[in-house]
């Protein structure tokens, strides 16, 4: 990847700024501790100054001058770091290990920052860095008490300095780390855009790689993944119902033209134009109707019918369908018989799912009643509380073997023992398209002997209330 696009990238500039936040916070953290470890130093140094003053002073006060001069030569033989020198009004030493007082002036406080020479154990002689407090006694006398701090000075610019190098070392590894990040972000993101590319150059098979690492990146490549089989199918399905209608809807229209046709080239009463007509009439009610389930699969699959979804008493359209078929069913020699659960409330589209509904009977009918040996149909409705509702439609005709169960969902497939019967070969398509619709799932299962069709609706159905329901 080209540096000064990784520069660029979203996730780089989000590092910086993480690392600019981090490097705030740590930065005022490190500075509290320093500045908390500095000043204690200090003020230990300051107070051990002050109590070896007034220790001194209480001396000069409770025994005179001789016990002064020996305090301080005796502390001046300490081998501490602590400083004494004590000098007479004339300026002569009295003692203490100063072998001069400092050329710097006090401060208002009285305290002062000199630089002397200390004698190392080989004779050698070093500066230090020194603070001392003076005070002025009886008789013009000066006493000057304080403290090496050279070791304090270089404990703190230690300290400094490891602070330096800590936020150094931050910036570095946040730079390199933010640089990494990136690079491997933008790397996953690289695939999707290719993957993308390669999917508007016609290969619709081409999916997004998923990591396993199972984080954000591979959730939205999986969902994205998920799309691409849903436009797959869309799109598959659209070459289908194209390749379909050329091939099963030519036949009867071409069958509706020559009928017009040589009802036109001969001589015919005009009861023979009627009844051309009528026949004529019927096939084109057929196309429509065909082109009626297409559009209502169209919009099923692409879910335009979600806008039209309200609660649906499912029970009722049930009961409705049942009604509207019960006297077709009879006159195929089937028995209808229901099991629907009363005021069933579903969240749903009215108008798809009394024709899903009105399809399953109708197979049903069509394929198990007359020669086929079927003699009962059995409609259910009943709920699964918070997974949704079921709608069971069962026979005990030919049923469909295991092996023609997933074909018979595809649009205008009709299996060979259903050549002879009426229709188009769309019921089932429609169904599984509103099932899907709505999110459930669509079971065609074995019912010993005959068909069971199975459709569970997601979401969750509810009771009407009595009153309602009493109505």
């Amino acid at each position: 990847m080209p540096q000064n696009r990784l520069l660029s990238t979203t996730t780089f500039r989000l590092a910086l700024v993480y690392l600019a936040l981090f490097l705030a916070s740590s930065s005022a953290l490190l500075g509290y501790l320093y500045w908390n470890t500095a000043g204690f130093l200090a003020r230990q140094s300051e107070a051990t100054v002050q109590a070896e003053t007034a220790e001194l002073v209480t001396a000069l006060d409770e025994a005179g001058r001789p016990a002064l001069v020996h305090a301080v030569i005796t502390k001046s033989r300490d081998p501490r770091q602590n400083l004494y020198l004590l000098e007479d009004a004339n300026g002569e030493k009295l003692g203490g290990n100063l072998d001069q007082w400092p050329g710097v002036v006090p401060g208002d406080d009285g305290w002062m920052n000199f630089d002397y020479g200390r004698r190392t154990v080989e004779g050698d002689v070093e500066i230090h860095e020194a603070q001392a407090i003076a005070t002025r006694l009886p008789d013009d006398m000066r006493l000057l008490v304080g403290q090496d701090i050279e070791e304090r000075r270089r404990l703190e610019a230690q300290i400094t300095n490891a602070l330096a190098w800590a936020v150094g070392a931050m910036i570095v590894l946040g730079i390199v780390g933010g640089a990494i990040i990136s690079r491997n972000v933008v790397a996953r993101i690289d695939q999707i855009n290719r993957t993308a590319k390669d999917i508007m150059g016609g290969e619709l098979s081409r999916r997004i790689p998923v990591s396993g690492a199972r984080d954000e990146i591979d959730q939205l490549a999986e969902n994205l993944n998920d799309m691409l089989d849903q436009i797959e199918r869309l799109m598959s399905g659209m070459r289908e119902v194209t390749d379909n209608i050329a091939h099963d809807l030519r036949s009867p229209l071409n069958r509706l033209r020559n009928r017009l046709e040589v009802t036109l080239m001969k001589p015919a009463s005009q009861t023979e134009y009627a009844e051309a007509l009528e026949r004529s009439i019927a096939e084109a009610d057929e196309l429509l109707g065909t082109f009626n389930a297409l559009l209502l699969i169209a919009r099923a699959e692409a879910g335009t019918a979600r806008d039209g979804m309200e609660w649906v008493d499912l029970s009722s359209l049930a009961q409705d369908a049942a009604e509207l078929y019960e006297p077709v069913a009879e006159e195929a020699g089937l028995a209808l018989s229901l099991d629907i659960e009363p005021a069933l409330e579903y969240r749903g589209h009215r108008e798809l799912l009394a024709q899903a509904i009105a399809n399953l009977l109708d197979n049903a009918i069509k394929h198990a009643g007359g020669k086929s040996g079927g003699s009962f149909i059995r409609l259910a409705v009943r709920s699964r509380g918070m997974l949704g509702a079921e709608v069971v439609v069962a026979d005990d005709g030919p049923g469909v073997g295991v092996d023609d169960r997933e074909r018979v969902l595809a649009r205008f497939v009709r299996l060979e023992q259903s050549r002879n019967t009426p229709g188009s070969g769309l019921g089932l398509s429609l169904v599984s398209a509103v099932t899907r619709l709505h999110g459930g799932e669509l079971r065609l299962e074995d019912n010993q002997p005959g068909l069971r069709v199975v459709i569970s609706l997601a979401r969750r159905a509810r009771r009407r209330p009595r009153e309602v329901a009493a109505e």
